[in-house]
């Protein structure tokens, strides 16, 4: 009888509130997912976390200093994984971010290279566009990353001070030139002698985490990583 009543309550909470799948649309998954097994299956990952000198690494070579750094996914323009930053971004689903961030956290759980990292810290936005937006995008991924890597966020070690436009359309001399002078340190102590994460949701060129990872690196001792969900090719 508990069973049957079950059933009718989670049909009834169905049909007021449909949870659907964000890439297909369809209603078969479960409660706490954002897409089904068959949209989950098509992300395409890299496996980068458990991969010393993969492309992303490659990506900073000689430019900073860098521990390890991994993307879960590839991003393409058109695809599954562009919707879903759309709607991170723009559509106002933290949800999506907190969603990637656990797949993102499994990945750095699942490799031994990330091991040692002591905190988490999400590539700030400026508050002008933070206030517009409402959120950080990456905070929103560092949250979804510490409920399975369990690190602690520290958003005060570093601010963004100058406001950028959108660098989708800059080619990689005119985004570092962008870059430079936007991030100041803001907390040293919170950083000194650890290995931190540096997070971020998509790495293109990689001018943005680079200016911001330089910064962060003025402190002492400090050891710099890098995560991002995804990886544009």
């Amino acid at each position: 009888m508990k069973t049957f009543l079950q059933n009718i309550s989670n049909s009834v909470s169905h049909l007021l509130f449909p949870h659907n799948c964000l890439g297909c649309a369809t209603d078969l998954l479960n409660q706490n997912d954002l897409l089904c097994a068959k949209c989950f299956t098509d992300l395409p990952e890299t496996n980068f976390a458990t991969a010393p000198n993969n492309p992303i690494e490659k990506t900073f070579l000689g430019r900073i200093k860098i521990e390890q750094a991994t993307s879960s996914f590839y991003f393409t323009k058109e695809s599954l994984l562009q919707h879903l930053m759309v709607q991170l971004k723009y559509k106002n689903n933290r949800e999506v971010g907190l969603y990637l961030g656990k797949l993102l956290g499994h990945h750095l759980l699942q490799s031994n290279r990330f091991s040692d990292v002591e905190a988490l810290i999400p590539l700030p936005l400026n508050d002008k566009k933070e206030y517009k937006r409402g959120y950080n995008q990456a905070e929103m991924i560092c949250k979804g990353i510490a409920e399975v890597f369990e690190k602690p966020i520290v958003n005060n070690a570093v601010i963004r001070t100058v406001f950028t436009e959108t660098q989708t359309h800059e080619n990689r001399i005119s985004r570092w030139q962008n870059m430079e002078g936007v991030f100041a340190l803001t907390n040293e102590k919170a950083i000194v002698n650890k290995h931190v994460l540096l997070v971020d949701d998509v790495v293109t060129t990689g001018a943005t985490l680079e200016s911001c990872g330089a910064e962060i690196l003025k402190t002492a001792n400090t050891k710099l990583s890098i995560a991002c969900v995804a990886f544009t090719i």
